[in-house]
């Protein structure tokens, strides 16, 4: 099927690879960075995020994203407990030298205290208890880790282990991270309270949070921090300051108090960057697509609830925008229906988009308007 395009025309590939509006007007010091907005994914900066990196602790929100399915599942609960093995003591407990919770050889905890420390304390201890609670083991649980990234579309990550510890065979992107963020934000917004919590005690050891922007006043609220030696210094960032949730990953820093910093900047600058515009009222059609065959020629699309557009601030001039979908659409059409999606653009840069649904059902044509419509269709080439 052909895309067909209301308004402004580019080419679809074009429009593809067009760079975030950003570039222009940000960089950091971060070797890959990325910011993207949670709800439609749309990014706004972007540099090297499609480069394999190595994840370090980032790799632990791939861990508690299959937790957080199990748990949704049924198959898990945050009140059953795990037992604590050797081998979670000695690769993830206070004699690896890592980050860790603490935990006792031999003992019980609770599912929802050792999501709390793989969150906060980044405790690699408690990821391989989770891990060997759930899959018995880590290389089981990584098949579950892959399995669901290869779901949710991370095309260029590949987990060995659910710690982040270093492995040659593991490695992310930080397109993979912001959208493995968006996914933990968007699917699982009643245990995002986790990710701002300011701290942790188990074991009568009290650890911050090891994401210092949490406690800024910034108004970051999550997500992960990772370190290794080879890799430097990385986080995946989120805020809802300026009106929307973004998401941010910065990595392969030289330090913690250069992380902090360019993460700052990252997340402060995209939160100020742009302002709101009220596009499109609730139910408001934006456009209307042909429809072949059907009772009427064409359904108006409307957004989800009211449409705001967050564009580059003093830039309303350089706004130009497309309606996208696949035609010929066919009847019968249900209203609600996810059908075409609205593009827009400043200088020709990809700032933002947003689902269009159908406005209202459209049923199927007598054999007159068929008729009709077929001879329209190989007019305009769509067949």
């Amino acid at each position: 099927m052909n895309v067909k395009r209301l308004g402004y025309i580019l080419v679809a590939l074009l429009l593809l690879a067009a760079p975030a509006w950003g570039q222009a007007s940000f960089d950091t010091a971060a070797k890959f960075a990325i910011l993207m907005d949670a709800e439609t994914g749309t990014v706004i900066f972007q540099k090297d995020a499609d480069l394999p990196m190595e994840p370090a602790s980032m790799a632990k929100l791939m861990t508690i994203a299959v937790v957080f399915n199990e748990v949704r599942s049924g198959r898990v609960k945050l009140t059953d407990e795990f037992f604590v093995s050797e081998h979670a003591w000695r690769t993830g407990g206070a004699t690896s030298g890592g980050s860790t919770m603490f935990a006792e050889l031999n003992s019980k905890i609770a599912v929802n205290d050792l999501v709390r420390s793989v969150i906060i304390q980044s405790g690699n201890d408690a990821a391989i208890i989770l891990a060997e609670g759930i899959a018995g083991s880590e290389s089981s649980f990584a098949n579950m880790m892959n399995e669901l990234a290869d779901t949710i579309g991370l095309t260029s990550s590949h987990f060995t282990n659910p710690t982040g510890l270093p492995d040659p065979d593991m490695h992310v992107t930080a397109r993979d991270l912001a959208n493995l963020a968006r996914y933990l934000i968007n699917d699982f917004p009643e245990y995002y309270h986790y990710f701002s919590e300011p701290e942790m005690e188990w074991n009568k050891i009290k650890q911050p949070n090891r994401n210092s922007l949490i406690e800024m006043g910034i108004g970051v609220d999550g997500l992960k921090t990772g370190h290794t030696e080879a890799a430097g210094y990385g986080s995946v960032i989120s805020t809802k300051e300026g009106g929307r949730r973004i998401i941010g990953v910065v990595h392969g820093l030289n330090s913690m108090a250069q992380r902090a910093e360019e993460g700052r900047k990252l997340i402060t600058w995209g939160a100020r960057a742009f302002e709101r515009f009220d596009a499109f009222a609730e139910g408001a059609v934006v456009a209307y697509a042909s429809v072949y065959g059907g009772v009427t020629d064409s359904v108006g699309l409307i957004g989800k609830g009211a449409i705001a557009l967050y564009i580059p601030r003093g830039s309303r001039k350089c706004l130009k925008a497309e309606v996208t979908y696949n035609a010929p659409i066919l009847p019968p059409v249900a209203a609600g229906t996810q059908i075409a999606e609205l593009s827009v653009f400043c200088d020709d840069q990809l700032v933002q988009t947003a689902p269009l649904f159908a406005a209202n059902d459209v049923g199927e044509g007598d054999i007159v308007r068929k008729a009709s419509d077929a001879l329209r269709q190989l007019a305009l080439g769509w067949l």
